[in-house]
């Protein structure tokens, strides 16, 4: 299956090619959704392409977070786990049992225009993460 979501579409545009190894790395981001880890990525990408390496999972995840397309994410574990580029990310991170739960409309957006504007500054992201104590937990402790 040939990768059309805006990942590819984005390497194409910068000029990459799309080798059968970053097919992979692609459609597994674009298909499974998102706090993949590169470890993840590979296993996953190991179904579609048996030959992905690792090397490739690390310099294909770097790539495309130079070319801002995806982004890091540190949540309640020692993995580093990446996200759409573009747009908001939310989270709640339960500091007890590191359960995390991801809400849109933050409500942010007015805060944003207004930085945007004092700073002439063009925002193209957001990432923001409540930490705290989620129901389980409380009723367990």
């Amino acid at each position: 299956m040939e990768p059309s979501g805006h990942l590819a579409e984005a390497l194409r545009r910068a000029g990459y090619k799309l080798t059968a190894p970053r097919k992979a790395i692609v459609q597994v981001l674009e298909q499974e959704g998102k706090h993949l880890s590169s470890n993840e990525v590979l296993v996953l990408g190991r179904r579609i392409y048996p030959l992905l390496s690792r090397a490739t999972v690390y310099r294909t995840l770097e790539l495309l977070t130079n070319l801002g397309l995806i982004r890091p994410i540190l949540l309640n574990d020692t993995a580093q786990r990446y996200v759409n580029g573009e747009g908001g990310h939310h989270h709640l991170v339960c500091s007890v049992c590191g359960a995390v739960f991801e809400f849109e409309r933050c409500g942010i957006d007015r805060l944003a225009a207004e930085l945007a504007e004092r700073f002439d500054f063009r925002i193209r992201s957001h990432l923001l993460e409540f930490y705290g104590i989620c129901r389980t937990c409380q009723t367990h402790a």
